[in-house]
């Protein structure tokens, strides 16, 4: 399964392969077949199955900060790009932040493109920030205010990865620690103490 952003590019790509095949030029045909591959993995979207109880991680990735009730997780360009929400939820607010595209793991990242989302839980609110990064210049938000959403359940994604940060809400313990790997929708990172 892929994003649906995604299908265009293969369609368009499958159809210069179609062309490719029947005018006899295997090698345009093998460049694209080998485009068409890196487009469907680059946006992939697995189904995920939560391990546990607890609140979810929201991104693909390596945790960079684990501290308190803050995780923020880094995606590399390897990493599933889609974002999930960690727990059920009503959105209370989504708000675009304009600013640089600086590369997501350094300090400065702090003032660059980013796309918030709080969701009000029954344990209190997390905040998702979505934050663009060098190559990621794009946030897709699947959410808007208002709506229920389900622990696990796709809320967008950003392209060619980047990071996430999250504020869970008070009385939070963390289960991860800085340099540990997650999966979005599977990887139980917090509990409610």
């Amino acid at each position: 399964m892929v994003v649906r952003e995604a299908l265009i590019w293969i369609f368009s790509l499958l159809f210069v392969l179609i062309i490719a095949v029947i005018d006899g030029n295997i090698p345009f045909a093998i460049i694209f077949l080998s485009l068409i591959c890196f487009v469907a993995y680059f946006f992939r979207d697995p189904e995920r199955f939560p391990e546990g109880e607890g609140y979810l991680s929201p991104a693909d990735g390596r945790v960079m900060k684990a501290e308190g009730k803050e995780l923020s997780i880094f995606m590399g360009l390897t990493d599933v790009h889609v974002n999930r929400s960690p727990a059920d939820g009503v959105v209370k607010r989504v708000r675009r932040i304009r600013g640089s595209h600086l590369p997501a793991f350094l300090k400065s990242s702090e003032r660059n493109e980013r796309n918030e989302i709080v969701i009000e839980t029954e344990k209190g609110e997390i905040v998702i920030t979505q934050i663009v990064g060098f190559f990621a210049r794009r946030i897709v938000c699947r959410v808007k205010e208002g709506d229920h959403i389900r622990r696990g359940e796709r809320i967008g994604y950003i392209c060619f990865g980047s990071r996430v940060d999250v504020i869970f809400p008070e009385g939070t313990k963390l289960y991860v620690n800085e340099g540990d790997r997650v999966k979005a929708g599977e990887t139980v990172v917090a509990v409610s103490e």
